[in-house]
């Protein structure tokens, strides 16, 4: 389960800096292709919102990151379950006001990530 663990926030934190690099530095190209149901026309003009957006989920894999090198069991476990809580709320929310399939790619692996990441603390 400890390996279980370390894979899913290792994957939570790769998809988030996939969505940095897309959101910061390839929305008006790459992302017309990702985002096909949001209206070309505004790429250009919400690419500084989307920088923003990209710069959060950088944060977030960032501190996933993070706690893949913390050595205290404790604070390994909290630093982790906090980060992989903001996403699992930020996957919820986007599944709920924007597409269910936000959840899916984003919610989902952050809850595999937190059942995991207790199952493997309280082994």
């Amino acid at each position: 389960m400890f390996l279980l663990s370390k894979i899913f926030i290792g994957l939570v934190a790769v998809l988030h800096l996939y969505f940095l690099w897309l959101e910061m530095f390839v929305w008006t190209t790459v992302g017309k292709k990702v985002f096909r149901s949001f209206p070309k026309d505004l790429f250009e003009p919400t690419k500084t919102l989307a920088a923003n957006q990209g710069l959060y989920n950088g944060f977030l894999a960032a501190g996933l990151i993070w706690s893949l090198f913390i050595e205290n069991r404790i604070w390994q476990f909290n630093i982790a379950l906090f980060f992989l809580a903001c996403v699992l709320i930020a996957g919820i929310y986007g599944g709920l006001s924007v597409s269910k399939r936000i959840f899916i790619v984003q919610g989902t692996p952050a809850l595999l990530g937190i059942v995991f990441l207790t199952v493997s603390y309280y082994q």
